[in-house]
C-alpha cells in the first residue's frame, strides 16, 4: 500500500453506491418502459433497451477485469463510474428509441467495469476473516436493487419524468467518485505490460455474435433454422476457438486458461452460469404467472419479486458469514439443495389454484437458495487464484452469470412459447391466426392488446390459463439447473477459506503450505495489512 492509508468507511460507501447504481439500472427501467414507449415510440425495438445494456456489459466485463489487474483497480473503477454517468445523462436526453439503445450500451460498458472491480477491491482491502461478511453485504446489493428498482421506477415515472430514472444516477455516481478518489489508496506495483489485443478482439467478437444470435433468434425474419441465425452461432464458435488458441500462446492473456485447472474456479464459474439461468427464469416468469392468474396489472406486479429478493439478501449475508467456518462445498451443497426444493415446488406443487401466500413462500425458498452464490462464489474464486489475476477472476463470475441469464431467457423463452402454442391448439375451434398473433401469450396480459384482438372474455380466460400452464412447464424443466449445480458444488472438494492465527492471510488445506493463488492480498503469504479510518 502507499504511504497513505485508505479510509475504509468512505471506500465502502463509494463501492456500495457504485454497485447499487449499476445493479439498480438493470431493474428500474422495466417499470418505466411502457411510458418511454408512449413518449418516444419504438415499440418494435424496445427489447434492445435491455439487450444493449447486457451485451455491452458482457463484452466489457472481462476486459476491464484484466485491465484492473494490469494497471490498478482505482483508475478503472473511476472510469467505469464516469462512463456510466455519461451514459445515464445521454439516456435521459434520448429523443427516440434508437438513441436510447445506443446510450444504454454506453451505460453497459461502464457497468462492465463497476461490478467485477468492486469485489476485487473488497478482497484487496480486507483480511480473510472479514471478507465473507463484506462479500455478503455487497452481494445483498443485487437483491436490494431488485426490490427497490421497479418501485422506484414507478414512483419516479409517475411523479417526475421517465428521464429521471437515468438522471438519478448522476448524484449517486458523483458521491461514489468523490469517496473513491479521496479515500482509496491502492498498492502500486508497476511492471511492463503487454495488452493482449488479439485476445480482446476475438473475445469481443465471440460475445457479440453469441449474444446477437441469442437475442435475434426466433424473432421475425430470424428463425432459429435460418441461414442468418445459424451463421451467427457458427461465427461465435469460430471466434471462441480462435480466442482459446490465442490465449494459450499470449504472454499476458485476457483470461489465463490455466486458472480453469483449479476445480474450485471451474465449479464456481459453472454454478454462476446455472444460477444465472435460474434467477432470470424466476424473475421473468413468476411475475407473469401472478399477473395472469390473479388478474393483476403490470404496475401491481412491480413488487411481486420482493419476497424472493429478500430471501436473496438474507442468504447472501448468511453465506458471507459462514464461509470462514465451513468448506465452500458444504455451503454450496445446502444452497443447491434449497434451490432444488424451491424449483420443485414451483414446477410440481404450484398450480393455478395455489394461493398467493403459498407462492410467496415458494419464492422465498428460491431466493434463499440463490443468494449464497453472490457472496460465496466471489470468495471461492478470488481465494483460488494468484494476486495478479484477481480482477480477471472476479470479472469472470459476472461474465458467466450474465451469459447464464442470456442463455436461460432464450432457451426457456423458446420452450415456453412452444408449450403455450401446443396448449392453444387444444382449445376447441381456436382460430389459427389468433394463435400466431399472440405467440408466447405474454401480450394477452395487456388490456389494450386484449381489446385490439377483439376476443370474447371466455376465450381470453382460456388462453391465459394456457399461459399459466406453459409457465409451470418452464419451472418443471428448471430443476435440471440446481441438480447440475449440486454436482459442481460437490466437485469443489475440501477447499475452504482458511484464516491464519495472525488474522490476515489465507492458506491451503490444514497442515499444508499455502498453494499458489491462496496467499494474502499482497501475494507473499503474509497477513493482509490492517486499514484504519483517516
Amino acid at each position: 500500500m502507499d504511504a497513505k492509508r485508505s479510509n475504509v468507511k468512505l471506500v465502502i460507501a463509494g463501492l456500495l453506491l457504485g454497485l447499487f447504481m449499476a445493479a439498480l439500472d438493470q431493474t428500474i427501467v422495466s417499470t418505466a418502459m411502457t411510458t418511454i414507449i408512449e413518449k418516444i415510440g419504438g415499440f418494435d425495438k424496445f427489447i434492445w433497451v435491455y439487450s444493449a445494456y447486457m451485451i455491452a456489459m458482457v463484452v466489457s466485463t472481462p476486459i476491464f477485469g484484466k485491465l484492473s489487474d494490469m494497471y490498478g483497480r482505482k483508475r478503472f473503477f473511476l472510469a467505469g463510474l464516469i462512463l456510466f454517468m455519461v451514459g445515464s445523462i445521454l439516456c435521459g436526453t434520448a429523443q427516440n428509441m434508437e438513441q436510447l439503445i445506443i446510450y444504454r450500451a454506453i451505460q453497459g460498458i461502464g457497468g462492465g467495469a463497476l461490478m467485477p472491480i468492486v469485489f476485487t477491491i473488497i478482497f484487496d482491502l480486507f483480511p480473510a476473516e472479514k471478507r465473507g461478511k463484506m462479500m455478503g453485504l455487497f452481494g445483498a446489493v443485487f437483491g436490494v436493487s431488485s426490490v427497490f428498482g421497479p418501485v422506484m421506477g414507478g414512483l419516479i415515472t409517475d411523479n417526475l419524468s421517465w428521464r429521471w430514472i437515468f438522471y438519478i444516477n448522476v448524484p449517486i455516481g458523483i458521491l461514489a467518485v468523490l469517496f473513491i478518489a479521496q479515500a482509496y489508496h491502492e498498492q502500486s506495483n508497476p511492471r511492463k505490460q503487454i495488452i493482449d489485443w488479439l485476445g480482446a478482439i476475438s473475445l469481443t467478437g465471440f460475445v457479440l455474435t453469441l449474444m446477437f444470435g441469442l437475442e435475434l433468434g426466433g424473432s421475425d425474419g430470424w428463425a432459429w433454422d435460418s441461414a442468418k441465425t445459424i451463421s451467427l452461432f457458427v461465427a461465435a464458435g469460430v471466434l471462441l476457438i480462435a480466442f482459446l488458441f490465442i490465449e494459450r500462446s499470449a504472454k499476458d492473456p485476457i483470461i489465463k486458461l490455466s486458472l480453469f485447472k483449479n476445480k474450485v474456479v471451474t465449479s464456481s464459474m459453472a454454478i454462476s452460469v446455472l444460477y444465472g439461468g435460474i434467477m432470470i427464469a424466476a424473475a421473468t416468469y413468476i411475475p407473469l404467472f401472478i399477473q395472469g392468474v390473479f388478474h393483476k396489472t403490470a404496475t401491481e406486479t412491480s413488487s411481486v419479486l420482493t419476497p424472493m429478493m429478500l430471501g436473496v439478501v438474507l442468504s447472501s449475508q448468511v453465506g458471507g458469514r459462514v464461509v470462514s467456518k465451513l468448506r465452500y462445498r458444504d455451503v454450496m451443497v445446502v444452497s443447491a439443495l434449497t434451490l432444488l426444493v424451491g424449483t420443485l415446488l414451483l414446477g410440481y406443487v404450484m398450480d393455478q389454484e395455489t394461493s398467493r401466500l403459498v407462492i410467496t413462500l415458494f419464492m422465498i425458498i428460491v431466493g434463499l437458495g440463490i443468494g449464497v452464490s453472490f457472496s460465496l462464489l466471489n470468495i471461492s474464486t478470488l481465494n483460488a487464484v494468484p494476486p495478479q489475476y484477481k480482477g480477471s477472476a472476479s470479472s469472470l463470475i459476472t461474465f458467466f452469470r450474465t451469459i447464464g441469464s442470456a442463455l436461460g431467457i432464450t432457451v426457456f423463452g423458446a420452450m415456453q412459447k412452444s408449450a403455450f402454442q401446443s396448449g392453444v391448439k387444444e382449445i376447441p375451434n381456436i382460430n389459427p391466426e389468433v394463435a400466431s398473433q399472440i405467440k408466447g401469450g405474454q401480450a394477452l396480459l395487456n388490456p389494450d392488446i386484449q381489446a385490439k384482438l377483439g376476443l370474447p372474455a371466455d376465450l381470453i380466460s382460456q388462453l391465459i390459463s394456457k399461459l399459466g400452464d406453459s409457465i409451470i412447464f418452464i419451472f418443471q424443466w428448471t430443476i435440471i439447473l440446481p441438480v447440475l449445480a449440486l454436482i459442481f458444488a460437490i466437485l469443489m472438494g475440501r477447499a475452504r477459506l482458511e484464516v491464519s492465527k495472525t488474522g490476515g492471510g489465507t492458506h491451503g488445506a490444514p497442515g499444508k503450505p499455502a498453494a499458489e493463488g491462496q496467499q494474502g492480498p499482497q501475494g507473499d503469504g503474509k497477513p493482509a495489512p490492517s486499514f484504519h479510518g483517516g
